[in-house]
């Protein structure tokens, strides 16, 4: 009887804007339309493309994304890759140590690896492609108490009841909202990309993690024949390459000593597919709504990747706005929820990250899975605390 009721009462807003379309964005907009809302996604880009990078789902995130669509997890587990071992490398390419990784015993879900792009388009083909539109980048937006109105660059303004940001760690919403400037530099530059290509070592190990000397690559098996490799390298100023070829011949430089295997998948990479970039994040917000706004993902809690939690805490954000808008008498009151269900949890994990981010580099670690935990009491507890946490189910 519940779900008639709610179905029948009206839903606190009738025409929410989001600006966005990452997998953030997408998992918001698929959660408020089954409550009957009219979303309209707002995206900078002029063509869905592939980009972006590997990406580790995890159990909690797997728990909420499974929540907001029934089904898309069977079919990531289908597109992407399960990970059953991991192995752990030197430069030189000899085995320190392999693990078999143990989710799916120890939290009901295994650990997923997906290309970005791959869940972008999986969560895009769960919503009607004209709520989507693209070549659409928000410049600003104006606010009073009946609504906003989001103005885009060379494109009409919209109006809307809410205004969801959900544009990532440079987001425009967040910087009209709280003018902090420029996100915060962790000291670690990054190099990634992911190509069409079968890495020797797959045939055993999903997940490949070289330790160099203040220095680390990922190659992980994101699915379908692709490969994501990513390196990082501590670097206490960052500076960008000033061309594609620039960046290649830069990353390769970095690996000049590693072992033929690791510098092959980069040596296979097109040069203007290789991203760089720094590794950067925010302190976090004592609030994330203001009025009639509200930031989601990485616009509220910019983290770095060293937990591969950011698209993680992303689905667990969409979800609870959305549990908080069908049990609340309104928006200011859905709004208020939203901030207390998830303000503390996402800080923590951002502190987390950020030590994990530069534990990385410590020459003690050993393995990806306890870099970030290695040194740290309550590990078993803190993982716990992290993959366990499920959406709450409501009668």
């Amino acid at each position: 009887m519940e779900n008639l009721t709610q179905k029948l009462s009206k839903p606190i807003v009738e025409k929410v804007a989001i600006v966005g379309a990452g997998p953030g964005g997408l998992a918001a907009a698929i959660v408020l339309r089954s409550q009957g809302i009219d979303v309209q996604v707002y995206e900078k880009a002029q063509e869905f493309r592939p980009a972006g990078t590997g990406l580790g789902l995890a159990p909690n995130g797997l728990n909420f994304l499974d929540a907001i669509a029934p089904g898309i997890v069977e079919t990531l587990k289908s597109s992407g890759c399960e990970v059953h071992h991991t192995v752990l490398k030197n430069i030189q390419g000899e085995t320190i140590q392999t693990n078999a990784t143990k989710y799916l015993e120890q939290y009901g879900q295994p650990l997923l690896t997906v290309w970005w792009y791959h869940l972008q388009q999986v969560l895009a083909s769960r919503l009607p492609s004209d709520i989507i539109h693209l070549n659409h980048r928000c410049i600003s937006f104006d606010q009073d108490e009946n609504g906003v109105e989001i103005h885009f660059d060379g494109e009409k303004p919209v109006y809307a009841d809410l205004l969801i940001g959900a544009d990532g760690v440079n987001s425009v919403i967040r910087e009209t909202l709280f003018g902090e400037g420029k996100p915060n530099y962790i000291g670690s530059m990054c190099w990634r990309a992911v190509i069409k290509y079968h890495h020797e070592l797959f045939n055993d190990y999903e997940l490949v993690f070289v330790k160099g000397n203040k220095q680390f690559m990922y190659i992980l098996n994101v699915g379908g024949g692709y490969t994501s490799w990513i390196s990082r390298k501590l670097s206490p100023d960052y500076s960008l390459s000033h061309s594609a070829d620039e960046v290649k011949s830069r990353i390769l430089h970095e690996l000049a000593d590693w072992d033929e295997s690791f510098r092959a998948v980069v040596e296979a990479t097109p040069a203007e597919q290789i991203w760089e970039g720094p590794i950067c994040d925010r302190p976090p917000l004592t609030h994330w709504s203001q009025g009639r706004v509200t930031l989601l993902g990485d616009a509220a809690h910019p983290m770095a990747p060293a937990m591969a939690q950011g698209v993680n805490t992303t689905f667990e954000d969409a979800y609870e706005l959305g549990e908080c808008f069908s049990q609340s008498a309104n928006l200011q009151e859905a709004l208020t929820n939203y901030k207390q269900r998830r303000l503390e949890r996402t800080k923590i994990i951002q502190a987390r990250s950020a030590l994990g981010e530069m534990r990385y580099y410590d020459d003690t670690s050993t393995s990806p899975g306890q870099t970030e935990q290695r040194q740290m009491p309550l590990n078993e507890d803190f993982s716990k605390w992290l993959y366990n946490y499920k959406p709450s189910v409501t009668s």
